[in-house]
């Protein structure tokens, strides 16, 4: 793993007290008082330097400040701004000032240079706060940064790292369209060469920070295009805000769940962009897909697992303070399943997802199989355990005052949005068929 220095320095200055809201600094004021009371914390950060979860020191001090970030700054926002279906885009900013935007990416351009693992924590940690809020993360820091920091030219990622990374360009990238989803390589959308620029057409949909006011485009995206005639003949394209033929088709209002994260269509009309805003090479493109759909299924996963963290912890806490009938609600054996099947699973989940983040190399293609099963099996769980955690808590689990409710509506897209779980169905068999014949 690369150096973790810019990562740790802002653990560091958060320790300090430097720059923190009132609300960071009497987290961090608390963590130390709680503990050695022995008392209980709301999010204890169980996992311990040397275990699968936290592999280092590094690891552990980059789980304990987002965690204490996730607590004192994203929780207190989130039902606001689902509620409202709008961007905390300050908040939002703040991840680059602690080195998450750009948490895979070399310091030369920024980023903490950390691994795949520091991703999966940072992308667990936040959601169980806000699934919305890190949905916007996930796609900024992996479907733009990291596909860019792995695909781009060094021109490219001088010019456009940088600024994605302290956080001043909100940024995403485009693959469905409206008419094409699981079958990406079936995308209609067209680049064209002109002389020194790609004249692109088409429409992209279903785009996380498509928008970040529903009037105008985010400031810059990876756009996958066709440039040639058979299926896998892709190309990635660098577009950014303001380019001519390049506009917001709508924002998408009513979602069922992430309703803090703004999603768009994009419209490329005639959009001519430079040639040397081609990413990586003309027709290849479909292995730059390949390799980030990767990460993004990993981080995706880490999103159900903090989903049904929070969920457990909810329905613990609740099942133990309601009385029924004279008794604790937790004393009944119809509540102890729900509960304790949950636990078990998160707990499975997390194993699986940690492990496949150990071995996930972020410069090479090749953990497919396991990339769509920690995706399959943790989207379920994670909807599963928020529903068990509502019907445990009945109308209390039904309504916005938990926040149960939240994350019961964000859970369901996990199990579409980076792969339907029928694609990793496909994929999984396809890959086993091929690949495997014994398992170790």
């Amino acid at each position: 793993m690369r150096s973790a220095s810019r990562a740790l320095r802002s653990f560091a200055r958060l320790r300090r007290g430097a720059n923190l809201s009132p609300a960071l600094r009497t987290a961090f004021e608390l963590r130390p008082t709680l503990a050695a009371a022995g008392l209980p914390r709301r999010y204890a950060a169980q996992a311990e330097a040397g275990s699968i979860f936290s592999p280092t020191t590094e690891h552990q001090a980059l789980r304990e400040m987002v965690r204490s970030f996730a607590e004192a700054e994203v929780e207190p926002q989130a039902n606001e701004f689902n509620k409202a279906e709008k961007m905390n885009l300050p908040l939002f900013r703040k991840l680059g000032e602690l080195g998450l935007l750009g948490v895979t990416v070399p310091e030369e351009y920024g980023g903490s240079g950390m691994d795949a693992t520091a991703a999966i924590i940072v992308h667990e940690e936040l959601a169980a706060s806000d699934p919305a809020f890190c949905l916007a993360y996930l796609a900024h820091s992996m479907l733009f940064v990291n596909n860019l920091n792995q695909n781009g030219n060094e021109a490219q990622k001088k010019l456009h790292l940088p600024s994605a990374v302290d956080g001043s360009k909100v940024c995403g990238m485009c693959m469905s369209e409206p008419a094409v989803g699981t079958d990406v390589l079936g995308m209609k959308t067209n680049a064209v060469r002109d002389g020194d620029e790609w004249v692109i057409n088409g429409a992209k949909m279903w785009i996380t920070n498509g928008t970040l006011d529903g009037e105008t485009t985010g400031d810059a995206y990876l756009v996958y295009a066709r440039t040639g005639s058979t299926a896998k003949e892709i190309s990635l394209f660098l577009v950014e805000k303001g380019t001519k033929g390049f506009s917001l088709g709508q924002k998408i209002q009513d979602k069922c769940g992430m309703r803090a994260s703004m999603t768009a269509e994009l419209v490329f009309q005639d959009c001519r962009v430079p040639a040397a805003n081609l990413v990586g090479v003309e027709g290849k493109a479909a292995m730059c897909m390949m390799r980030n759909l990767e990460i993004e299924r990993v981080a995706l996963a880490a999103m159900s697992l903090g989903i049904a963290r929070r969920c457990v912890e909810d329905m613990n806490r609740y099942a133990k303070e309601r009385q029924a009938f004279g008794s604790a609600l937790n004393s009944f054996g119809q509540m102890q399943r729900l509960i304790a099947e949950s636990y078990a699973e998160y707990q499975a989940g997390r194993s699986y997802v940690y492990q496949t983040a150990k071995y996930l190399d972020l410069d090479t293609v090749g953990n497919g199989l396991d990339a769509d099963g920690v995706k399959l099996y943790c989207g379920v769980m994670g909807k599963n355990v928020a529903d068990r955690a509502m019907q445990v808590m009945g109308g209390y689990g039904y309504v916005a005052e938990y926040s149960v409710e939240r994350l019961w509506r964000d859970s369901k897209l996990l199990e579409i949005g980076g792969g339907t779980n029928e694609a990793h169905h496909k994929n999984m068999v396809r890959d086993l068929s091929r690949k495997v014949d014994k398992l170790p």
